[in-house]
């Protein structure tokens, strides 16, 4: 191969490293009310009972936008709908640097919130389409692990430039720096994100390596036209929830997701509250096991495409990792039965990364969901994944209210890790590439898996 072939045969990273980019910066989005809240609030009279609605506000309308986001964007394309959510979300972040003007800043910002939670919808459906577009299956691994790495980067790159500047130059200016950057990206996105086929830059080798390796090569910004259909149907939604296999993997997000929120909303008043870390200390000691996380999000991708080469087989390439992410997730539980601090830094670090091992979820959508509604079946799965985001921080608060101790909590994390090893186990079957049934020209009411 020569230098100029190996040079231009690597579009498809370049692809990745934009929507890995474009998850991180959403991800910080999203995450610039937890660090201007304080002094935010402060300023502006903002009660912990406002700031807790203000909080919620994105969850609700993100769990709520999925579906209906997840539909435009296999009508619409991912670049369009990307283009314009970003655009607004990053409009809507800058405008919160101006609510101290205005006379009701508190539902000023619930507004705002609300509509952060919808613009940043399509982030995880049209990501999904693109892992399926522009990577063969042997490489889904890698490119949905390092996707979801982003989560774990926002939090190293975007949280220490927020706390600098609401030190510096004072909480508005988090939401305006954060604004003006998404803006940026929003332009650079549409100069440089094209669908495989209509890549300015992409050889032919490698468009056929992807379209060999079963990338949906096809799938491009403009609507989905196969059988006759011009992008989705509703009645598309019906069919996926006739999907064993796909009810399965929704309710195994759910489980996993169910442990991120708790390390996002309830980890640092465990260390505060259970072990006796100081605030500053428990935000430092935080960092710990998000790395450990991104470690294990990152080692995953490359462990199942190997197992995936070495057998043949998606469906134990998928599920082997999985599995053995999520048995050391419960380790968690451990924590209830030690008193070391240092002990209970390492079991919780390793149930972190436990949980980046076993978070190929994304990866498994692009593998198995079908070609015309990659991103309906994208907002699903991360619908019902999110609403871990509502229930698991109540339930958490509900355990520790009547008993007065973490050891619940814990135990309920660790058992939704069980949760979705069952449920791929017993419910997911094989994993494989399904088939609408008006598409496959069988009966209605069937589900036909992709050979």
């Amino acid at each position: 191969m020569s230098d100029r072939k190996f040079a231009r045969i690597q579009v498809r990273f370049v692809i990745l490293a934009l929507i890995t980019m474009l998850l991180a910066l959403s991800s910080g989005d999203r995450a610039t009310l937890s660090i201007a809240g304080p002094s935010m609030s402060k300023a502006l009279g903002i009660s912990p009972v406002e700031l807790g609605w203000m909080f919620s506000a994105f969850a609700w309308a993100y769990v709520l936008a999925q579906v209906p986001m997840g539909w435009i964007t296999d009508k619409l394309g991912a670049k369009f709908t990307i283009l314009v959510g970003l655009t607004l979300w990053s409009i809507v972040t800058f405008a919160m640097s101006g609510v101290g003007w205005l006379v009701h800043p508190f539902l000023t910002m619930l507004v705002l919130r609300f509509l952060l939670g919808v613009f940043e919808s399509p982030v995880g459906p049209a990501a999904g389409r693109i892992i399926a577009a522009w990577f063969p299956s042997s490489e889904r691994g890698i490119a949905g692990a390092i996707f979801n790495s982003a989560q774990y980067v926002s939090l190293v790159v975007f949280t220490p430039l927020m706390g600098y500047l609401d030190h510096r130059f004072g909480w508005e200016h988090i939401f305006s720096v954060m604004g003006v950057m998404g803006l940026a990206f929003a332009a650079l996105w549409a100069v440089a994100y094209y669908p495989p086929a209509d890549h300015p830059k992409i050889s032919s080798e490698e468009l056929e390596y992807v379209r060999a390796g079963g990338g949906l090569v096809d799938l491009g910004a403009a609507p989905v036209h196969t059988n006759g259909r011009v992008g989705p149907k509703w009645s598309d939604l019906a069919a996926l929830f006739r999907s064993r296999m796909l009810v399965g993997i929704f309710l195994a997000q759910y489980g996993i997701s169910s442990i991120t929120w708790f390390f996002v909303s309830w980890f640092p008043s465990y260390l505060v509250k259970a072990r006796g870390f100081s605030v500053l200390d428990a935000s430092l000691i935080a960092t710990v096991p998000a790395i450990a996380g991104f470690i294990g999000g990152v080692a995953t991708g490359f462990f199942s495409d190997w197992l995936l080469t070495k057998s043949g087989s998606l469906t134990f390439a998928r599920k082997t990792p999985i599995t053995i992410g999520l048995l050391i997730t419960t380790l968690i539980i451990g924590c209830n039965y030690t008193d070391s601090t240092t002990l209970v830094l390492v079991l919780m670090s390793a149930a972190f990364f436990g949980k980046g091992f076993g978070s190929l979820g994304w990866t498994v959508v692009a593998d198995a969901a079908p070609k015309d509604v990659i991103g309906l079946t994208g907002g699903v799965f991360n619908a019902i994944g999110n609403t871990a985001g509502i229930t698991t921080p109540v339930a958490i608060g509900y355990i520790l209210a009547a008993t007065g101790s973490f050891n619940g909590a814990l135990l309920y994390v660790g058992l939704h890790g069980l949760l979705a090893i069952i449920s791929y186990w017993v419910i997911v079957g094989p994993i494989q590439r399904m088939i609408i049934p008006e598409q496959a020209g069988v009966p209605s009411g069937t589900a036909v898996p992709a050979e």
